[in-house]
């Protein structure tokens, strides 16, 4: 497994990341502990969840339980106030058997929070931090302007956003520009939302980028080994790879 940097984070993370958004969907509680056991083992140590689905969020808690440690965890928080973050992080925390998540990530679409703002939402995430109740501070959002916005702002350390092999030109360029502003990217639905289908292809189009960890949602056990084999063994990017990929993105664009 590699590890790499998440931007400013100074996070080391599996650049395999795990999805646990789903996690519910697998089967019994057993059937998702032992694939997220099986994540862990093979070297996967980002885990990434969400208030959204409280479900998922304390089978993926008592799964790494005892290793939490050795993990990375996000979950992210939907609310619009201050107060709600508060009493979403305290639920997530209890959820997730820990003192501290390691990112927290703010879902929104137009509303950037500030520090100073009246709405008080960018200094409690700081307050938070200073408490160690978080260690860093993400935005997740699928609006490219807020996303930019996000990241030429520096206020953010990670922007969680949308990102495959049918993403415009537009979005490999804010990739850039998360480079060029050390902020972690963290790519969002790496299969379209479910569109593409070809595997190896979508995860060799996202390898290219080195600075990109994708957020691979796993439902089934076999799903974990796919992506876990093209870890080990990724396509050659060469000329047919290419065309491949150009081929698709221009029947979905």
């Amino acid at each position: 497994m590699e590890y790499v940097r998440l931007g400013k984070t100074d996070l080391l993370i599996s650049r395999v990341a795990f999805g646990a958004m789903r996690l519910n969907d697998i089967g019994t509680d057993e059937d998702a502990a032992l694939v997220v056991r099986k994540a862990y083992d093979a070297g996967i140590n980002f885990f990434d969840t969400s208030r959204r689905n409280p479900e998922s969020e304390k089978l993926l808690g008592d799964a790494l339980y005892d290793i939490r440690r050795n993990v990375i965890l996000s979950t992210t928080t939907s609310s619009k106030t201050y107060s709600e973050i508060l009493n979403d992080l305290e639920t997530s925390l209890m959820t997730l058997h820990c003192d501290f998540v390691d990112l927290y990530q703010l879902e929104t679409e137009v509303f950037l929070p500030v520090p100073g703002g009246a709405d008080k939402i960018y200094d409690t995430l700081l307050k938070l931090k200073d408490e160690n109740k978080i260690k860093h501070i993400g935005i997740v959002t699928t609006n490219f302007e807020t996303a930019k916005k996000a990241v030429l702002s520096d206020l953010y350390e990670t922007i969680q956003f949308p990102f495959s092999m049918l993403s415009s030109e537009e979005t490999i360029e804010l990739v850039k520009l998360c480079e060029e502003h050390d902020v972690g990217f963290i790519a969002m639905q790496p299969l379209g939302g479910g569109v593409i289908d070809n595997i190896p292809l979508a995860f060799g189009f996202l390898q290219q980028y080195e600075s990109v960890i994708p957020i691979w949602g796993i439902e089934t056990q076999p799903e974990l080994d796919q992506i876990l084999y093209f870890n080990e063994h990724p396509p050659v990017i060469d000329e047919k790879f290419k065309e491949d990929v150009e081929k698709i993105r221009m029947f979905f664009n």
